[in-house]
């Protein structure tokens, strides 16, 4: 197992070929926290979040299997964009019927304010859900490149190609987002 955490991303997708599950399982725990908020994200939703990020898996699993997967070196990228298309295609089918979360609150259920450290944690969700409130507000394009930027750690070119966008739209609608990030932060007097 120690040799597995060692090896590159080409390296655990041949072992999966090979019939080494433990590789896979490796590969997903590398990435799967950026995978995850991405798509949380980007939906807004934790649910749909982790309906999502299961279809993205049993999507590359079947890629992989079926030798579709082209050896470019760029896992994490090529995941984000499975991802991203699977949000894409979901928003396109539901749009009409989607459900928005209002932010009921019920994250703070598992936080009690008599355990140890449970004021950081508090704090912590306090900041993740101005920060949310904030990337709510953000147009539907800046929003994106934000989230893929700094949850999917994806280079402005790598976002470029995953949004069909010139890199200097990308530039310019990450440019606009922290403008209007900036603003927001000034009116409501907010520090993260």
């Amino acid at each position: 197992m120690r040799a597995l955490l060692n090896a590159n991303d080409n390296e655990l997708i041949k072992l999966f070929r090979s019939g080494n599950d433990s590789a896979l399982e490796v590969l997903v725990n590398k990435y799967k926290d950026r995978i995850f908020s991405s798509l949380y994200y980007l939906s807004k939703d934790r649910e749909l979040a982790e309906d999502l990020f299961q279809e993205v898996f049993i999507k590359i699993i079947d890629t992989i299997r079926s030798d579709r997967y082209n050896e470019e070196g760029k896992f994490l990228p090529w995941a984000l964009r499975i991802a991203h298309n699977l949000y894409i295609d979901y928003f396109r089918k539901y749009s009409k019927h989607r459900i928005i979360n209002c932010g009921d609150n019920t994250q703070f259920e598992n936080v009690t304010p008599l355990t140890p450290g449970s004021d950081s944690k508090i704090i912590k969700m306090q900041t993740y859900e101005r920060l949310n409130k904030m990337l709510d507000k953000l147009p539907e394009e800046q929003r994106e490149v934000v989230v893929l930027r700094h949850f999917g750690d994806l280079s402005f070119k790598e976002i470029a190609e995953l949004t069909k966008t010139s890199l200097n739209t990308c530039l310019g609608r990450m440019r606009y987002a922290l403008i209007n990030l900036r603003k927001e932060m000034v009116e409501h007097n907010i520090t993260l």
